[in-house]
């Protein structure tokens, strides 16, 4: 793999507690976490804690710098995230750390389900981390890894350019807007011209684990994701695009790879933009 990104559950059963790592689960099922988790993790609700409560946005730099600090992280800690679903959400805080420039972060392989598989232990006591003053990042934001609607409509017309739909088939086509129980939706259906479907599940093997690199080069490329070109992914709301930019960009090197966190939500609810089916 490109880069030292990956932790072993046994890695994590071995430095649990160790005072320089913060464990942080990130669950689609919010109350995951409640009803047993790693000793040592914290929480972070994708919902109420990864988003902005009022604009459709991610958090900015003082919000962010606000989570760290009640989290009990410095910009030397070494954060380890997991989280249920393949690490669906445990990559969208990954893709978000890398943002706002925390170099030093991590994703536990498989998970909490090759935890669970393995029968390891889950508590219920939520530990309590003494409260820093994480600095206010004063950079803009990371914009190599982020695309934005306008970015995306331009790069219809360009010739290098990759756009990775990571969505359900049936969300490509448009035979339905989102997943079930998503409440957060488009005003329309289908997929931006010229995307590729490649669900983000396909990336992970049956206990939760990325497959090899052989197998993940051989999942992109075989559509025509290529390392020399600049690469879009995007989803429903940007979480699983997320794990897609993870797997693409930091597993497999990629140099040119973007996550649309806007994604369908945005760009099937615009007036004008062009939608296939």
């Amino acid at each position: 793999m490109a880069k030292d990104v990956l932790v072993t559950t046994e890695w994590v059963a071995a430095h649990k507690d160790d005072p320089n790592v913060l464990l942080v689960e990130v669950d689609v099922d919010t109350s995951a976490y409640e009803s047993g988790h790693i000793q040592g993790a914290i929480a972070w609700n994708w919902t109420t804690q990864l988003n902005d409560q009022v604009r459709r946005d991610i958090l900015n730099p003082q919000q962010w710098a606000e989570l760290l600090s009640d989290s009990g992280a410095t910009p030397d800690t070494l954060i380890v995230l997991y989280g249920d679903n393949n690490n669906w959400f445990a990559a969208f805080a990954y893709w978000q750390l890398k943002l706002f420039g925390h170099e030093n972060v991590k994703l536990m392989d498989g998970g909490r389900k090759k935890w669970e598989l393995e029968g390891r232990e889950l508590v219920k006591e939520v530990p309590s981390r003494a409260k820093t003053q994480y600095p206010i990042p004063n950079r803009d934001l990371d914009t190599s890894i982020r695309a934005r609607q306008i970015d995306v409509l331009n790069s219809l017309n360009k010739g290098n350019v990759a756009l990775v739909d990571v969505r359900s088939p049936q969300e490509f086509t448009g035979e339905v807007i989102a997943p079930p129980g998503m409440t957060e939706t488009a005003q329309r259906g289908g997929h931006i011209p010229g995307a590729v479907n490649v669900p983000w599940g396909k990336a992970v093997n049956e206990d939760g684990t990325f497959k090899s690199e052989a197998e993940l080069k051989q999942l992109y490329e075989s559509v025509g994701v290529t390392p020399d070109k600049e690469v879009i992914a995007y989803c429903r709301i940007g979480e699983r695009s997320s794990h897609t930019w993870f797997v693409l960009r930091e597993l497999l090197g990629f140099q040119n790879v973007k996550n649309y966190d806007g994604s369908w939500t945005e760009w099937g609810s615009m007036v004008g933009v062009p939608i296939e089916r």
